[in-house]
């Protein structure tokens, strides 16, 4: 199996156990950090879950620490619709029992907005519009500079991150796979197509400059911008740090845009799901717009607009493959990508392979998803 798609089915596992341990050993806590252990614990299971989930769908749901013997539990895969049920359960009480006093630790207004995204997978859009609107009432805003948003840490733009330190070796990146592209120099996931930066000189406004850039040792090639630890002198990007592979750029995983368009998803899909006129769904549509100096007035927001502005506001942060998923264009996009590039695509490739590693160690109990 992938090295890649190991390490996330392992990550994410780790993080698993990790908040099961934490959950298991409350008691040791002082009663004043207990409610903050618990609901920190809570959120990452529940993030970990979510991710397990969508890119693997049924898995094995440990909600408790293991011991090693436990082969069933450890291995069994769960249908997605009982894992959903531990992680709405879990964020639901993450949210009440967390704060807005962190933004690189779990808080309310973090578990609110993950949820609300749980909730738009589910369908449940009523749910969905509720907890995006208590998010938009809790303080964040827009950045008026995208720039900002990724070379400010900490902005008021950010819900969740997670923080590195830059020249720290243990809190540092270290060229974190999920913020680079992969050209002669890097290896990294995050890939500019050539499609993808026509659609961003096309749509992207003052995004562009600040989403990819041409590589300038290797021309052929185009680099993510959002996530430079060398900086970039000619976009007014400064060095994170003197050593590359050592540099604290912090990976965004929820900011306030996000929320903004996931509000007007949830508007869009609670009516006739294909566009919307909601004065509400309008102003957060145009909010985002209007940072990115598209300034036109928006009379109305067709499903396609909203994908595309998703697109243009998130790329390169990870959204895109999962919203094409929850938009239901998945295989028709990725469909009509590969076949235009030489590449074959079946719709179970919307779902990873289970490391073959796990299956070898459940002596049959873990089966492979389809198509691998």
């Amino acid at each position: 199996t992938n090295g890649i798609v190991v390490d996330y089915y392992r990550s994410f596992y780790n993080i698993i156990y990790r908040a099961n341990v934490v959950l298991e050993n409350l008691k040791v806590a002082s009663e004043e950090n207990a409610d903050q252990f618990e609901g920190e614990a809570k959120f990452v299971r529940a993030y970990a879950y979510f991710n397990l989930v969508r890119l693997f769908g049924d898995v094995p749901l440990i909600d408790r620490v293991i011991a090693p013997l436990d082969k069933d539990i450890q291995f069994t895969r769960v249908s997605t619709a009982n894992v959903y049920q531990l992680i709405v359960s879990d964020l639901s009480s993450a949210a009440n029992l967390l704060d807005d006093s962190y933004k690189n630790r779990a808080s309310k207004s973090a578990a609110q907005a993950l949820l609300a995204k749980v909730h738009l997978t589910l369908g449940n859009y009523s749910e969905a519009k509720s907890l995006c609107e208590s998010v938009m009432g809790a303080g964040f805003s827009l950045e008026p500079n995208f720039k900002d948003v990724f070379y400010s840490e900490g902005n008021n733009e950010v819900i969740f991150a997670v923080g590195y330190e830059s020249d720290n070796d243990n809190d540092s990146q270290n060229f974190s796979a999920e913020m680079l592209n992969a050209v002669g120099r890097t290896t990294g996931v995050n890939y500019v197509t050539d499609e993808a930066a026509v659609f961003l000189d096309e749509n992207g406004g003052d995004r562009t400059a600040f989403s990819y850039r041409v590589d300038a040792l290797q021309p052929q090639f185009y680099q993510v911008v959002k996530y430079l630890p060398n900086g970039d002198a000619a976009l007014g990007i400064d060095p994170v740090s003197d050593d590359p592979t050592s540099c604290g750029n912090d990976w965004i995983v929820m900011r306030y845009a996000d929320v903004l368009l996931m509000h007007v998803e949830a508007i869009m899909n609670s009516g006739s799901g294909e566009s919307t006129t909601d004065a509400g769904a309008l102003a957060s549509f145009q909010a985002v717009r209007d940072r990115a100096g598209l300034t036109d007035p928006v009379a109305s927001v067709t499903k396609q607009e909203l994908l595309d502005e998703r697109r243009a506001e998130l790329a390169f942060e990870n959204h895109r493959f999962f919203d094409l998923i929850r938009f239901g264009v998945a295989n028709e996009v990725l469909g009509q990508y590969s076949a235009d590039n030489g590449y074959s695509f079946s719709g179970t490739d919307l779902l990873l392979p289970i490391p073959q590693r796990e299956i070898n160690l459940s002596n049959g109990l873990l089966t492979q998803n389809p198509g691998y």
